[in-house]
Formats: structure tokens, sequence, C-alpha cells
């Protein structure tokens, strides 16, 4: 989808610069960059803009990468077997000739319960501090984003769907293995890469809200992203265990701080201080899903207080979008285009809200040109057995005169 968009808005060569605000973990910056396009993206999350900014890092060599990683590897099997502890069978936790390290209490208290069991804990932290011995190193950043993968996908208890939870509970698992299995795929990427070279790419660690505090006046020719849509996924939890173990997230102050740099698209980044729903007082259709959704969770009786506020994160939600896009217009260049890739959701008592739609309207009102919503895909909603479309709102920022 994104090499298309590049290709629909004649982003042909080395002088273009896109722009993704919501950039996640670094896709339509990656593609940019093999389409010979200078990319930037924008992330309000700590640990996604990392994982981005390494992933458009190629510039390391993948020898001297895979020839580190197995001195690393080698000393953290040494200190286990020292430990009593075998990294490539399960191992009792009684076994351990030493405590068990783990997090601080308030560390542990931020994860999801279970996220990870004592020894595979334990053997983490050993690997990190053997990587951190090599902070200084071109491959420290890479290294540590394999073992983030591994971490997640490999060596914790969670599962992945509509929204991220625990899984089987395993009291141990191999932990050096997986870390070196996906500084491999790193390597065999680097490897298969086309020559060179290749336009510049960076990303900030900044709110999408506030873009022209980063970024100069028209300087983007371009923007292709995909933002939060209106539900309850706390993008804060999918990333929080790699975020708390790898150091990202310190303590509930920088987790609340995090929260507060994201439009707000779930209750639970939700504050008594908000104002972005100010933006979009006055669009008529915004309030009225707003007082259908409060209607329904009256008359279905909802009072807890996540459910008091899906009125209000719904009007926050477009009115973030909305101050994003008026902040956007002093960066874009005359015509730049624009792509949003957007889902409708029902995931507020079955009120339909139709994103991609409201997003136009309010693109519109601060000025931009709405050239066409383009049909992406639809998906099944399993809550309310629903299909519901996504869509990409493709925009232009007038020309002068």
């Amino acid at each position: 989808m994104v090499r298309d968009y590049i290709r629909d808005f004649g982003l042909a060569d080395d002088s273009h610069v896109l722009l993704d605000p919501f950039c996640g973990t670094g896709t339509s910056l990656v593609e940019a960059r093999l389409n010979g396009v200078q990319t930037i993206g924008i992330e309000a999350h700590p640990f996604s803009a990392f994982a981005s900014a390494v992933k458009v890092d190629w510039e390391v060599d993948p020898e001297p990468l895979v020839e580190a990683t197995r001195g690393i590897a080698a000393t953290v099997l040494r200190e286990l077997r020292e430990h009593n502890l075998d990294d490539e069978r399960p191992c009792d936790p009684d076994q351990c000739s030493v405590p068990l390290r783990t997090l601080t209490p308030d560390l542990m208290k931020l994860l999801i319960r279970d996220s990870i069991s004592p020894v595979p804990l334990h053997k983490v932290l050993l690997l990190l501090d053997a990587i951190e011995r090599h902070r200084c190193e071109r491959y420290y950043k890479h290294c540590m984003l394999a073992l983030a993968n591994a971490l997640v996908f490999q060596i914790s208890n969670l599962r992945f769907g509509p929204e991220v939870g625990v899984g089987q509970i395993r009291r141990d698992v191999p932990v050096v293995a997986p870390w070196l299995s996906e500084i491999g795929k790193m390597a065999d990427d680097l490897r298969r890469l086309p020559g060179g070279p290749y336009p510049g790419a960076c990303v900030y660690q900044a709110d999408a809200r506030d873009i022209a505090r980063v970024l100069p006046p028209r300087s983007v020719d371009a923007v292709i992203t995909s933002p939060p849509y209106p539900n309850e996924k706390d993008y804060t939890r999918t990333t929080r265990l790699e975020s708390v173990v790898l150091g990202f997230i310190a303590d509930k102050n920088d987790l609340r701080d995090v929260k507060r740099r994201l439009v707000r698209s779930n209750t639970r980044g939700v504050y008594s201080d908000d104002r972005d729903d100010e933006k979009v007082q006055e669009n008529p259709e915004i309030q009225a899903i707003a007082d259908s959704i409060e209607r329904r969770r009256i008359e279905l009786g909802k009072t807890s207080g996540f459910e008091r506020l899906y009125a209000r994160v719904t009007k926050l939600y477009f009115g973030g979008m909305a101050r994003h896009l008026a902040d956007l217009r002093g960066i874009l260049r005359p015509g730049a285009r624009l792509a949003y890739v957007v889902g409708d959701q029902a995931s507020y008592l079955q009120v339909m809200i139709p994103t991609g739609r409201l997003l136009a309207d309010i693109a519109m009102a601060w000025g931009y040109e709405l050239i066409r919503i383009d049909l992406f895909r639809t998906r099944f909603a399993t809550a309310t057995k629903q299909q519901l479309r996504e869509e990409v709102v493709v925009l232009r920022w007038p020309k002068e005169g």
C-alpha cells in the first residue's frame, strides 16, 4: 500500500520528503527509503520511535554484528552455567545458585501480570547487561531491538489478539538462541539490501499534534500514515513489556507522560485537563455520535468509569486529529499530497463511527482538499459481528495562487 501511494503521489526521487507523523515501528519509513524517497517519522512512544530509527539504520555491517553477538551470547551462556542454569532445557527456579534477578516492585507493577516468568526474566536481564557493555558500539541499538522482538514473541507469556493478554505460562524458555535468531534475520535483511546509496531517514520522538515544534516550515512533500483509531486499544499496553524491561519507561510518571503525548484514542489515556474536544465542538456529526454513545450507555446501564468516558474520548480523538491537521499545515509544501489509513469503528457500545469520512470533513474545514476516499480493506469485528471498512483518506494541501 505504501509503495502504491508513493507512486501515486509522484515521489520519484530523493528530492522529495515523505512524512509519517504516526510512524509506529516504521513500515512507511522503510518503504520510502527502499523507493528512493527521503523520509521523516514522528512517534510519541519512546520504544516505537527507537524501533523505527533502528529499522531505517542500514549502515551497520552485518558481519561484525553477527560476530559481536556470538561473543555476547557466549558470555551470557557461561554466566548461566555458573548459575546452574541451562538455556537449552527448562530449569526449575530452585536450582539456580544465585537469587533470581528481577525488576523493582514498582516496575513489575507496570507490567501485565505474568507477562514473563521469573527464570526467563533472570536470563533476559543477564543478556541485557551483557549488551549494555557494548553501548558505544555501532551495532548496540540493533542488539537491543533484536532482544525486544525476541522478548515479546518468543520469551514472554504474552499473546496478541484484538488486545494483548497473557497466554500459556511457561516456567522457562530459551533466551539467548531466540535473540541470536533475531540478529540473524537482521543480518540477512542487511545483506539482501539492493545497492545504495539510500536517501536520508530520521525519526523524532514527538507529539503528532505539535509537529511544528520539530520540523521547519514547508519542508514536507507528502504524508502517508496510519493514525490510531477511536477504540479501546491501549497502545502503551501493547508495548509495555519491552518498554519497561529495556528501560524506555522507568516509572509510572514516564508512562503517564507517554500517554499524554498520544492522540486520545482510548479511555485509559484520558485526563481531566484534556481540551482537544474543543477543536470539534462545532462539528454537529461528531457531537451527535458522542450523544448517541452516551444515550446508549445510559440505556444499557453501563456505569464503570471507563464506560462513562466513551462519549468524551470520541470527541477527544477527533479533536486531537483536528489539532494534528491544523498544526501540519505550516510544514507542508504547496500541493503536498496526504494519505491517512483509518478504520470505521463500533467499539463504543456498537455505535458506528465513520472515521474516514469524519476525518475528511475535519481536514476540509482546515483548508485541505479531499481528493478521494479509497477502500483499503474490510475487516470483521468480533465484538459487533460487523464488516468494518478500513479506508485511505487522500488529501491535498492547496497550491498557492
